[in-house]
């Protein structure tokens, strides 16, 4: 009776934390959306786990980068370990559409609360959520893992791996994201550095501190 008393106050704390699955399982989706085609054929985004930041690529050119936050458990597919999954992934879905910076999301649904950034005592997702889904056999589950990105109002937090599977941005900047990407918009999670990709050693080099001091017009 102890150690399932026990094994409850380990549980219990990630009932209330963002990308726990255990809130959602009633509402799985029916519909598998492993096959989602790209249909946003100008944008796609990379997101380093190294580097702790996405970046948006429009007709292969960078655009912007944003600091995240991806798992603090580490990398992985495995269904119940909250890590973040790697590879090719789309949006499936975009929710949240209009909602004023910092609404609380249950389940998907807004609950009208509204949280401030850094926010005492409380870490839902907030503001936006940008639903994945995996496009290899060994990240397929994703969907159904409920591995987002999301608004979070521990901002303070952000640019460190802190959180339980999904990718987490400050609420400015997912609205801003999500305004300029698609659902079907491509999505690949990468352990490496941005550097490693042609799109991200261009967006380093223009964003260079000696190319703030000597402006290149690119």
């Amino acid at each position: 009776m102890k150690s399932i008393f026990c094994a409850f106050l380990t549980t219990f704390p990630l009932l209330f934390l963002s990308c726990t699955p255990s809130v959602d399982l009633r509402s799985t989706p029916s519909v598998d959306l492993r096959s989602t085609p790209a249909v946003d054929l100008e944008n796609k985004m990379v997101i380093s786990v190294r580097d702790q930041k996405i970046l948006v690529v429009k007709k292969g050119e960078p655009v912007k980068a944003y600091s995240v936050s991806t798992s603090r458990f580490g990398l992985g597919s495995q269904s119940g370990s909250y890590r973040t999954p790697l590879g090719n992934h789309v949006i499936a879905k975009k929710i949240g559409e209009g909602a004023p910076k910092g609404s609380v999301f249950k389940s998907r649904r807004r609950t009208g609360v509204i949280l401030k950034p850094n926010a005492k005592g409380r870490d839902p997702i907030v503001t936006r959520i940008l639903w994945l889904s995996g496009k290899e056999k060994h990240n397929r589950n994703t969907y159904r893992r409920f591995i987002y990105i999301h608004g979070t109002p521990v901002e303070k937090e952000i640019g460190r791996p802190v959180s339980y599977g999904c990718i987490r941005m400050k609420s400015k900047d997912i609205i801003d994201l999500y305004r300029r990407v698609s659902e079907g918009t491509e999505v690949k999670i990468i352990r490496e550095s941005l550097r490693t990709t042609s799109a991200g050693r261009t967006y380093y080099a223009r964003n260079s501190v000696w190319n703030r001091i000597n402006p290149i017009n690119w």
